[in-house]
């Protein structure tokens, strides 16, 4: 075999073997951090919520469209529910995004609409390609009049990493 075709064989195998680890969803955390009573890192800002905990809160899915899909089945708990396991007491929340936007909703405002964190779309587990890992989810096909617009699509955050409650 010549030194070349060694070479691509090589490159092939390790390609084929990483294959499956490059199209898995990366594992799942929020870290929560300002006015909340709850912490779990050693210097007592943050609560590092992990996909375990993540997937122990009640499911709950909203079926709506957004100005980026089609009418779609997104599934993940209440915001509600994971401020509740922190011990959030604000009035509001960032939520921050791994290319570092950021955007402040109400929590009123999020809890009256039943305001999900989505983690699949579908079925389908969100990857950072498709508004992964979480995407903040209104029902705006049941409120259009009140979730449609640039004002409203403003809070359908994607690609959430971190929430500070203020």
């Amino acid at each position: 075999m010549k030194r070349f075709d060694l070479i691509r064989c090589v490159l092939l195998l390790l390609t084929l073997a990483c294959t499956p680890l490059m199209a898995s969803a990366a594992p799942v955390t929020l870290d929560v951090e300002g006015k909340i009573s709850r912490t779990n890192d050693p210097d007592h800002t943050i609560y590092r919520i992990s996909e375990a905990e993540l997937m122990k809160l009640p499911p709950h899915t909203i079926t709506t469209s957004t100005t980026w899909t089609p009418k779609s089945a997104f599934t993940g708990p209440l915001l509600a529910d994971v401020l509740r396991l922190v011990g959030a007491h604000g009035d509001l929340v960032e939520l921050r995004t791994l290319d570092d936007y950021a955007y402040t909703v109400s929590i009123s405002e999020a809890e009256r609409y039943g305001a999900i964190l989505a983690y699949s779309m579908n079925g389908t587990r969100l990857k950072i390609s498709n508004f992964g890992p979480l995407f903040l989810i209104y029902p705006r096909d049941a409120y259009p009049q009140e979730l449609t617009g640039s004002v409203a699509d403003a809070k359908f955050v994607w690609q959430i990493k971190a929430l500070v409650l203020k």
